[in-house]
């Protein structure tokens, strides 16, 4: 791990491996270790390179400045520190929306882009992102961020074959600054960018659970309208890719990659 200042914060990041550069971006409220399963596979063929954002992780507690758009700013100016001018990007949840923005704001320096259980435009990825915001803050307000942690995690790994994984995915919830963490909900559920995406013209491959929070026709709906990207369904998961199906995960990143 090491400890670099990008755009004026302290950012936490993983380089491991050589060969082509792969970037790992996690998802919100959690940090690189969602990528834990994946790491000691692909960086044997692959550099990997797996920051944690701004405000998650060991990087730079910062509640009031968030957003994808800085974020992805973030992760090009490490990279451009790193002295790396091409990379593939493989985006989970959150992440999934800074790769989307890093191929439309930044197309010279992706070469592929793989999306994990993610879209284009989180707010109309289901219900509302204004009523998914205001009912986390509910929860916050009534019960405290500790009950929000456990929602999102028994959520997302209900089985009690699970319970590590659920534990030590609501102790990553529980390290977040609690401000910072609704700032960039609240960033992320106004992010989108609808038909924009018909502009990016990478090799683009989509991976979906079968039992994610968005739906199916969601995903390929937004595939169908890219010009280079093809998409796979995972069964028996949910939205925690990542760990409930790592082999599965694995198996297609580096079938793809």
């Amino acid at each position: 791990m090491a400890l670099t200042t990008i755009n004026g914060i302290a950012l936490d990041y993983a380089d491991i491996g050589v060969g082509d550069v792969v970037v790992l971006l996690h998802g919100l409220g959690s940090t690189k270790k969602d990528w834990d399963l994946q790491i000691p596979v692909l960086s044997q063929k692959f550099r990997v390179i797996a920051p944690d954002f701004r405000a998650h992780g060991n990087s730079e507690k910062v509640p009031k400045e968030q957003g994808v758009e800085m974020m992805t700013e973030d992760v090009f100016q490490l990279l451009k520190f790193l002295n790396i001018s091409k990379a593939s990007f493989v985006g989970f949840s959150m992440g999934g929306a800074v790769a989307f923005e890093m191929a439309y704001s930044h197309p010279e320096i992706v070469d592929k882009l793989v999306i994990v259980n993610s879209g284009p435009d989180f707010n109309n990825a289901k219900d509302s992102g204004i009523d998914i915001l205001a009912e986390r803050t509910k929860i916050i307000k009534e019960h405290g961020f500790h009950s929000l942690a456990e929602t999102i995690s028994k959520g997302m790994f209900p089985e009690e074959s699970q319970m590590q994984w659920r534990n030590d995915f609501k102790n990553r919830i529980l390290d977040n600054d609690e401000d910072a963490y609704l700032n960039t909900f609240g960033s992320l559920m106004k992010w989108g960018l609808e038909e924009k995406i018909s502009e990016i013209k990478h090799a683009t491959f989509v991976i979906a659970s079968d039992q994610d929070y968005t739906s199916l026709d969601y995903k390929r709906a937004y595939t169908a309208k890219m010009q280079n990207a093809k998409m796979v369904i995972i069964e028996n998961s949910r939205h925690g890719i990542v760990l409930d199906q790592a082999e599965k995960l694995n198996e297609e990143l580096l079938k793809y990659l």
